[in-house]
């Protein structure tokens, strides 16, 4: 057996070196490859009972990698979209394979031929301005937390930041002076700045005061004074919807995580008149037509546009068709 037919040293070279050298992949994407390889690896000792260090090329085959995928949505419950990233990340371990090893180039094929999953397009979750709202008075800022976290959700609303760049955000991130701004690094490396409120900027102003040296810089510790995590943030959020919704009952009816806060900055600034690409820039996506989404989740501006046109006064003529063929057709 040699060492090229083994995915361990293959693995290594991707992590160490190919991900973060060669293709500068952010930290976020580098972890997400790293808990799709971890689940397959689990995935492979429980259906073959080889240990993944004794795990081979062959073993990784397009049938197995089916096999996983299908585990993914059936057994886990996950997305075809997370389906579809784990996806990505596998195919893109083949790519570094076969140019480590040439003899591999009919497995890498076929595991490359595996095609992504139509996922259905659904209208983004978003809350209203009041929701929000209620939101933000919920955290009891008597408390130490209670003023962490509604500068937090602040910070998170005026920003339409992800929850990857807040967890990770530092107090020099945030420009205080006549034109206060947070400095944000996104997705893909691209930097980005982002105007905050005259509120915004007092409440971190007075946050950053209390925090004084402690914590290391970090803008939003946790209170051992660590980098909160992803479900930290969650947690909190879900104890201020808690705490909003005897006051806003339609809180209840939604399903809230820091990303529909985003969705919800979108929204509102597509409402107040800001255009599209503006949003896009905002948001850090790379392209426009991501921004899109937000159009079609806005129905008054829907019903605006649909305002503007003249009704149609002549009646409809229902189509019928005249050849068999055509009648065939007709009735599929």
């Amino acid at each position: 057996m040699t060492n090229s037919r083994l995915i361990g040293p293959h693995l290594q070279v991707f992590f160490a070196d190919y991900l973060s050298r060669q293709k500068r992949l952010s930290p976020h994407t580098i972890n997400s490859y790293r808990d799709t390889f971890r689940l397959l690896l689990a995935f492979l000792r429980d259906t073959t009972r080889i240990e993944p260090s004794a795990l081979r090329l062959e073993d990784l085959d397009a049938p197995s990698v089916l096999r996983f995928l299908d585990d993914l949505e059936q057994q886990r419950g996950n997305s075809v979209r997370s389906r579809n990233i784990r996806l990505a990340a596998i195919r893109s371990f083949f790519r570094l394979v076969v140019l480590r090893d040439p003899d591999s180039i009919g497995i890498t094929t076929r595991v490359l031929a595996i095609p992504l999953k139509r996922e259905d397009q659904k209208l983004v979750g978003h809350l209203t301005r009041t929701e929000i709202q209620a939101l933000l008075a919920a955290p009891d800022r008597t408390r130490w937390g209670g003023r962490r976290d509604h500068a937090l959700l602040l910070t998170l609303y005026n920003s339409g930041a992800r929850v990857g760049e807040i967890t990770t955000l530092t107090r020099g991130q945030v420009c205080f002076g006549p034109s206060t701004f947070l400095h944000l690094l996104g997705k893909g490396r691209k930097e980005r700045t982002v105007p905050l409120w005259p509120e915004t900027r007092q409440v971190l102003g007075a946050w950053f005061q209390e925090l004084g040296n402690k914590a290391g810089g970090i803008a939003f510790p946790s209170a051992r004074g660590k980098a909160l995590s992803r479900d930290g943030v969650g947690y909190l959020l879900q104890e201020a919807i808690g705490r909003a919704i005897p006051t806003c009952p339609s809180l209840a009816t939604k399903r809230i995580t820091p990303h529909v806060i985003r969705h919800s900055t979108a929204l509102h600034l597509l409402q107040a008149g800001v255009d599209i690409a503006t949003i896009a820039l905002w948001l850090g996506h790379e392209s426009i037509e991501t921004t899109h989404v937000y159009l079609e989740t806005d129905l008054a501006l829907k019903e605006k546009a649909l305002a503007k046109l003249d009704p149609v006064e002549t009646g409809l003529v229902r189509f019928t068709a005249d050849d068999p063929l055509l009648a065939f057709l007709a009735s599929l």
